[in-house]
């Protein structure tokens, strides 16, 4: 089966909502155990419960992954559940909204912590053991936003996605050797509850206008991007992010997208 993970053991951080509980969800689906590390112990305990009852196998890591001690902690209390650790996954992240004329070093420090720092440790907390076991699987959720495109009062989250992505790509020529892969996903709007709490039914779909497929992706779709990278089968892809953002990145404007599809997004001219 593509994407089989039998056997394997995942870490998740920031997997009680939103993107990171849908990998959460695709990974034990996929037959790994997945640990669910998160900074809210009872989101988190949501996501071990729906795993564990549907036959999967989860636990759950109250941990701050902005802080390095609590990074090495979740990787040698996964060792000590399951004896191994296959898949590392940073997926936790903030993303306060702050013009760079009144970022704090307060904001901007825990936004570098924990974006893009706990990468960092998540790996030198991976590495001894996935080279113990001959081999691993490191994957990170990147952004569009910094990457690919720009959003006004999110430089400090912008400067931790591109830094992100610089890490992939070095770390991956660092461990090519080792049968380890370095790889991220770069989502667009992903309907998570946290954009349901947000913006209204109404906004939702001016959003969903603006893209070419006429949706919001789904937490899903980041989880089965994943899924693939951390299979055996993308055993010769590392240093690369995938984008996931159904094609909303394209478009040179809404013009664009406007004398394309008119007002809507789901028929052709």
């Amino acid at each position: 089966m593509l994407g089989d993970l039998t056997g394997k053991v995942a870490i998740v951080t920031g997997s009680g909502q939103g993107i990171g509980e849908g990998i959460a969800k695709v990974f034990a689906r996929a037959g790994a155990a997945v640990v669910v590390a998160t900074r809210t112990a009872s989101n988190g305990q949501e996501t071990v419960d729906d795993i564990l009852g549907v036959g999967g196998d989860a636990m759950l890591v109250h941990c701050d992954v902005g802080q390095r001690d609590a990074v090495e902690k979740l990787v040698a209390m996964t060792m000590e559940r399951y004896g191994r650790v296959d898949i590392g996954i940073h997926n936790a992240g903030i993303y306060a909204m702050h013009t760079v004329e009144d970022l704090s070093d307060e904001v901007l420090d825990e936004t570098l912590a924990v974006n893009l720092k706990a990468a960092f440790w998540l790996t030198q907390a991976c590495l001894p053991h996935f080279r113990q076991q001959g081999g691993g699987r490191l994957i990170f959720t990147s952004s569009v936003t910094g990457p690919r495109v720009a959003m006004p009062k999110t430089s400090h989250y912008a400067m931790s996605k591109g830094g992100m992505n610089a890490f992939i790509r070095t770390a991956a020529l660092e461990f090519a050797r080792e049968n380890i892969t370095v790889n991220g996903v770069e989502p667009g709007y992903i309907l998570t509850q946290a954009m349901a709490a947000l913006a209204s039914d109404e906004e939702v779909k001016a959003i969903a206008s603006c893209i070419p497929q006429g949706d919001l992706g789904t937490a899903e779709d980041i989880g089965n991007t994943m899924l693939f990278l951390a299979s055996d089968e993308a055993s010769y892809i590392t240093g690369q992010t995938v984008v996931v953002d159904g094609a909303s990145t394209l478009p040179e404007s809404q013009v664009v997208m406007d004398a394309f599809y008119g007002s809507d997004p789901s028929t052709s001219t």
